[in-house]
């Protein structure tokens, strides 16, 4: 009789490894230009002032300054905004 031997492990063993995202730099924190802030998959958290946008939604520091983060309501729906404010 034809019979396949061992199959059950070696299905198995393959995963990717994670690609890292999430908040890099809290509020509060430091930031210099360039600097990424958040990596994220679509708009979790929209650009505010002083960020930039990047292909993949990642959203980095346009100028030196401190991490703010905030709620606001826009169409009745909660949105949260990342900026870099400026110490002046």
């Amino acid at each position: 009789m034809a019979h396949k031997k061992s199959g059950g492990s070696a299905r198995n063993g393959r995963d990717s490894a994670g690609q890292r995202r999430g908040i890099k730099k809290f509020g509060g924190e430091p930031v210099i230009p360039g600097n990424i802030i958040v990596r994220q998959v679509g708009t979790r958290w929209i650009p505010g002032e002083n960020v930039g946008l990047g292909t993949d939604y990642t959203i980095y520091a346009l100028t030196e300054g401190v991490v703010k983060y905030e709620t606001f309501y826009k169409n009745g729906r909660a949105r949260r905004r990342v900026s870099v404010v400026t110490e002046a």
